[in-house]
């Protein structure tokens, strides 16, 4: 309040005892230093999944429609917008999914796997976000396609078009 105190954001190349010092060669007096770097991200949760005895490499898949993994059958996860309200995006993974469920339920299936099948989709980061705690992972986190349905868009209009109306059976999707 009295304008005493400031936030500097930047690389910490090592602790002095005033302080710290920066990349840059400059030094920061500190009574005191909050770390704020410990964060590190994992495919959901670091769970261990595997599909006919084999480890899922999740680097190595891309991720359909921001829900799916391909090859991975029968498995959905929820992951919010990194630009607006978390929940948008969630609520229409778990409408999308019940409609999935549903159709496989009339239909008599027991499994669905998305598959990728096009050379065309190249594969891009996950996320487009420069957050450190994002870089450190992305090696380690799903990819997304170049086009739909393997394109995540971070766009809720877009998402309504083709989760709450588009086909469920959607031709990359493979049913058994």
């Amino acid at each position: 309040k009295e304008g005493r105190s400031s936030v500097v954001t930047s690389t910490i190349d090592t602790f002095t005892p005033k302080g710290i010092r920066l990349a840059d060669g400059s030094e920061l007096e500190a009574d005191l230093i909050v770390t704020a770097t410990g964060l590190n991200l994992q495919v959901l949760g670091g769970m261990q999944v595997s599909v006919d005895g084999s480890k899922v490499d999740f680097a190595s898949t891309l991720n359909y429609k921001g829900m799916m993994y391909s090859d991975v059958p029968n498995l959905a996860s929820s992951f919010g917008y990194t630009n607006a309200s978390w929940t948008l995006k969630c609520d229409l993974t778990c409408e999308y999914v019940c409609r999935l469920i549903n159709y496989m339920d009339r239909r008599g299936y027991k499994q669905c796997t998305p598959r990728n099948t096009d050379p065309e989709v190249q594969r891009e980061n996950w996320l487009d976000f420069t957050s450190g705690y994002v870089q450190r992972a992305v090696a380690k986190m799903p990819k997304q396609g170049s086009k739909r349905p393997w394109k995540l868009y971070q766009n809720y209009a877009l998402d309504i078009v083709s989760l709450r109306l588009g086909k469920v059976d959607d031709g990359v999707m493979v049913y058994e």
